[in-house]
């Protein structure tokens, strides 16, 4: 997906997007122009004259661009293991989800506190995770759990998937990976 940071565009058709820091759907017009600022974890960052936005991959079209051909997805083992969830198939499909803003995974800026799976009657995975933002007044904060609640669901095994934004610890830069604080040249 990087492969269209920097790309420039002009809109073929009018785009849902969610505007950034606002968390706020907006339908872009056909004929906007703009750039790519980030491509990341099937989202898109775009910068356009009505501020930065995120636009899922399934809307590249929009943008006069076409989807990645052969992206390297990460895929869940549970097929491999008999249907059975991991934790590490969790833990990989959330370092797949991203601030709109910041180039680094939720896992590795620390944003996630807990996650726990819970094995149903029905044979399907139930998998809760507790996560917080880098601000607490980020309008993100529901479409980022929405993402991530997606990718978890993406996961074969897992039936349901709850992600609560939680405030409790509050979210610091000391929670930051040294992987997360290397990419933001913080070390």
């Amino acid at each position: 997906m990087s492969s269209y940071k920097d790309q420039e565009f002009e809109t073929t058709r009018e785009l849902e997007v969610i505007l950034i820091p606002a968390g706020q759907k907006y339908t872009v017009p056909a004929g906007t122009k703009g750039v790519i600022t980030q491509a990341l974890g099937g989202n898109y960052t775009i910068a356009t004259a009505y501020g930065l936005s995120q636009v899922a991959e399934k809307d590249l079209d929009a943008l006069g661009l076409e989807k990645p051909k052969s992206e390297a997805k990460e895929k869940s083992t549970a097929a491999k293991t008999n249907g059975a969830v991991s934790e590490d198939d969790v833990w990989n499909q959330l370092k797949q989800c991203y601030d709109p803003e910041i180039p680094v995974n939720i896992v590795d800026l620390g944003l996630v506190y807990d996650c726990r799976l819970t094995k149903k009657d029905d044979g399907g995975t139930k998998v809760e995770v507790k996560m917080t933002l880098t601000a607490p007044g980020c309008g993100m904060g529901p479409a980022i759990a929405h993402d991530a609640q997606s990718k978890i669901l993406s996961i074969d095994g897992v039936d349901e998937a709850d992600v609560q934004l939680v405030w409790d610890p509050p979210w610091n830069q000391n929670m930051i990976s040294e992987a997360g604080r290397m990419k933001l040249g913080m070390i």
